[in-house]
């Protein structure tokens, strides 16, 4: 008996990818643009393929003549197709060119014929004028053989054991005649308040600052340095096994830490960031101080310097004068420790950031399993190494060549 399959067509570096493994599925084909996320994402999926491709440029056919997928049948289509341009009412919002990716999301559904979709966006995209372009979207599935789950909702991953407030509008649809997927229900119990707190993440990490190695390189061994684990961090530490996880082992030494290149700041910023009280906003960078006993504020990727950005935001660490690291977000964002990162502190961010917590993912993937009315099958015991480290460090260019890519597909990073 298979696993059933999944396409992912805007992956990042991989929390949809990695939510719906751990709910069972198989994501043999994801498909991404950037070539610097690409190279992480094979990195932490070194069993399945990655597409570097526009998805306005790929057709169903390419995807129907790849190995992996050819004549089977695709149980669904996830991702999150950016939506940039809002008609006014009695304009086609799908034919604005800013909003192409969402049309090819479309096309590639209604050529592909997966038997469930799913679309992730900005819950922006549920408010004012803007829910006329969303009701353009579903009345598109309707009138081409697909229902869709209404009304659509707006989920917060806090809701879903991730210690973020981040709020996603979510989509969920099949074709008529299969059992539509209800949403999830919320986990946490508000009576009880067992939201995963900021210290329940991060807590138990070593401190960064021990580490002078940390200026030049993103890991090291910290094998006496981390304390004792919550329960959260023991699932991300793979000390312990999260609930219903049928995704595939990944060998990894739990005594490295990864991903943690330090940030050096200025005395005068490391003053502010310690007068800053937990749960405010330092005056001068801006940057949100966590509260280790609250939830994390919502993690941005920033964007890219040709829409006029450089970096996002980066919350302070809550007993630490800097701001955190890489890893400390993925702990916030619910990656587990064997998943890693592309080196720089701007990329990893980015990924991070970029993308879907793992555990929301996983979540409405586990509705999608039940909609199918299938028991997921747990991998056979092997655990697959994470090799090929220089996927982790590669510049634009480099990583552009290694896909056959233009160097200018994305947006050069400039610094001001």
């Amino acid at each position: 008996m298979q696993r059933p399959i999944g396409i992912d067509l805007f992956a990042g570096a991989g929390g949809m990818t990695l939510g719906f493994e751990q709910a069972g599925f198989d994501i043999p084909i994801s498909v991404e643009l950037d070539p610097i996320h690409c190279a992480t994402h094979k990195f932490n999926f070194p069993f399945w393929s990655i597409l570097c491709r526009n998805v306005v440029d790929i057709t169903a056919d390419e995807i129907r003549q790849l190995p992996d997928i050819q004549n089977r049948e695709i149980d669904v289509i996830f991702g999150g197709p950016p939506c940039q341009g809002f008609s006014q009412i009695g304009k086609r919002a799908l034919d604005d060119p800013r909003n192409e990716l969402i049309s090819h999301f479309l096309r590639l559904v209604l050529e592909l014929k997966p038997k469930y979709f799913v679309i992730e966006n900005v819950k922006g995209l549920a408010i004012g004028k803007h829910k006329f372009f969303l009701e353009e979207v579903i009345d598109k599935f309707y009138k081409n053989g697909y229902q869709v789950q209404q009304p659509y909702q707006v989920l917060n991953a806090v809701n879903y054991g991730v210690p973020q407030h981040r709020e996603r509008l979510f989509l969920l649809g099949c074709q008529n005649g299969l059992t539509l997927p209800n949403y999830p229900q919320i986990k946490i119990d508000k009576k009880l308040e067992n939201y995963i707190t900021v210290w329940d993440a991060i807590g138990d990490l070593p401190e960064v600052e021990n580490y002078p190695e940390l200026l030049e390189i993103d890991w090291v061994k910290a094998e006496n340095d981390y304390r004792k684990p919550s329960k959260y961090a023991r699932k991300l530490r793979s000390l312990r096994r999260l609930n219903n996880n049928y995704s595939y082992k990944r060998a990894y030494d739990w005594t490295i830490l990864t991903s943690s290149l330090r940030t050096k700041h200025t005395e005068k910023s490391i003053a502010r960031f310690s007068a800053t009280e937990p749960g405010k906003i330092e005056s001068v960078s801006h940057f949100y101080k966590l509260n280790p006993e609250g939830i994390c504020n919502t993690l941005r990727a920033g964007t890219p310097s040709s829409r006029g950005a450089y970096t996002s935001p980066r919350p302070i660490h809550p007993f630490t004068p800097r701001c955190i690291t890489v890893r400390e977000a993925a702990r916030l964002h619910s990656y587990p420790d064997w998943f890693r990162f592309h080196v720089t502190k701007w990329h990893g961010f980015r990924q991070v950031g970029n993308s879907v917590p793992p555990l929301l993912a996983k979540a409405v993937a586990e509705e999608i399993i039940h909609a199918l009315n299938i028991q997921p099958l747990k991998p056979r015991r092997k655990k697959y190494k994470l090799e090929k480290l220089e996927n982790l460090a590669l510049n634009m260019s480099i990583a552009a060549d290694l896909y056959g890519v233009d160097r200018h597909t994305i947006a050069p990073r400039m610094r001001k």
